[in-house]
């Protein structure tokens, strides 16, 4: 596949999400190496959404560690449980918070984020990374978003 999206103007989110996975699994398929493949799924969600802020955590020794990502400077290390992104994988599930301000515990790695959505990513049933997407807007992210994200990182298992 070349490195170029082909996004259709005017789609609703999940529409938008649709389209992107056959291109995503395009870009990747042939693709060997996990950081090459996190930095353009950072980047294909930055383009196709004008996020925020996009990337991932990858778990190493019992921490997170910051990965590939779009968008201003970020945490670098995250233990388990703390924040939306430890709490995401303590708990091996998908977190949306509408308003980071009201979440217990949020780190505020930008004064900027408003809101977030955090995906695991699952290798043999064990949580490898997450991908942590927050927007400036308030309740930014939906049912829709989650759907779209959680389906694109099952590709991204395959990565690790």
């Amino acid at each position: 596949m070349s490195e170029t999206l082909f996004l259709k103007p005017g789609l609703p989110k999940a529409a938008r999400y649709a389209e992107l996975h056959p291109q995503l699994n395009a870009l990747t398929a042939d693709e060997a190496d996990c950081t090459a493949n996190l930095a353009n799924t950072a980047a294909v969600l930055r383009q196709a959404f004008g996020f925020f802020w996009v990337g991932f955590y990858i778990v190493k020794n019992e921490e997170l560690v910051l990965g590939p990502f779009q968008g201003p400077i970020a945490c670098t290390r995250i233990r388990k449980g703390r924040g939306v992104c430890g709490t995401s994988w303590a708990e091996a599930r998908t977190i949306l918070v509408p308003d980071v301000e009201a979440f217990p515990g949020h780190i505020a790695c930008s004064s900027d984020s408003k809101s977030e959505i955090v995906v695991p990513i699952l290798k043999n049933g064990r949580v490898v990374a997450v991908l942590d997407v927050d927007s400036d807007r308030l309740a930014e992210f939906d049912e829709a978003d989650q759907a779209g994200l959680e389906q694109l990182m099952q590709l991204a298992g395959a990565w690790f």
